[in-house]
């Protein structure tokens, strides 16, 4: 039977650190500040905006919450990030995904000063985080590694599977098992024999996206199984991308769905914010010092 990894738990404490800090900050007058954007009424994003900024009042840091309409045009999105890369009381910037079809992604992406990139999304933050200097790291994998890290099984020189290559968890989840020293393969939907390659996984990640695909004969016995997942089956009900029921005898650890990788995903931010507030800080008293 595997050890059931508790997101929540783990997400609890980054949160904690991560007000703990804050507490010490306030003390010399800085309060961290974040400001998300959402355009458009999709459920499943206010949500996680509401999320957000429940997250952002348990740990201390100020939030500021910008509301659109569907209708809201690229350069009126730009202009509003423009200003907020301006704000000294903002220093990380948030636009939630996905934005409606006639607005650019990649446009409002790279639009964020790569000093209030807190999602890690720029090509400024993710060229660094190629060559092993992130200071952001993208929310989900970052959050993935801490639950790796909290079963005590090291990284290095382990064989490590991640199934999917987006450009927000695949591919930067690789990126991070590779800094700490795992040989890792990634395998997508062109992959022959994808069953055999995840079988020999000491640590396996599937951020695939579709329901219960990966089955018991997928994974190797004694595994950590991290489901990055978030899907509903044909009744509805939430699931991961792993067969639950059938993989968790076998592996020996597992993430559940929910309360597993999805907690991560808002404690990372927290996390990012937090560093994003001190460099600003920094910077800001070396200019103010050069004054």
């Amino acid at each position: 039977m595997a050890i059931i990894i508790d997101g929540k738990q783990v997400a609890a404490d980054v949160k904690a650190r991560v007000a703990k800090e804050a507490e010490r900050l306030a003390e010399l007058g800085i309060t961290p500040g974040l400001a998300v954007i959402i355009v458009g009424d999709d459920p499943a994003s206010k949500i996680y905006v509401r999320n957000k900024a429940k997250a952002c009042e348990e740990v201390g840091f100020y939030s500021e919450v910008i509301t659109k309409p569907e209708k809201t045009t690229q350069r009126e999105l730009l202009e509003i990030i423009d200003s907020l890369n301006k704000r000294a009381d903002i220093d990380g910037i948030l636009v939630q995904l996905p934005l409606p079809k006639h607005i650019n992604e990649k446009a409002v992406i790279g639009a964020i000063s790569p000093k209030k990139d807190v999602d890690a999304f720029s090509p400024f933050n993710v060229g660094k985080l190629m060559i092993g200097d992130g200071v952001f790291l993208p929310c989900t994998p970052a959050g993935v590694m801490e639950l790796i890290k909290s079963t005590g099984v090291e990284v290095s020189g382990k064989n490590c599977v991640v199934i999917g290559r987006s450009n927000i968890v695949g591919k930067p989840m690789a990126m991070l098992l590779l800094q700490q020293s795992g040989t890792v393969t990634i395998c997508h939907s062109k992959t022959e024999n994808l069953a055999e390659v995840c079988s020999k996984a000491d640590i396996l990640v599937s951020a695939v996206g579709r329901p219960n695909f990966v089955t018991a004969d997928m994974v190797k016995e004694g595994a950590v199984v991290i489901d990055v997942g978030i899907n509903h089956n044909e009744e509805g009900k939430m699931c991961g991308d792993v067969e639950f029921d059938e993989v968790e005898p076998k592996a020996g650890f597992i993430t559940p769905v929910p309360g597993g990788v999805g907690p991560m995903t808002i404690a990372m931010l927290m996390d990012n914010t937090l560093k994003a507030a001190i460099l600003n800080a920094k910077s800001a008293a070396k200019k103010s010092g050069k004054k």
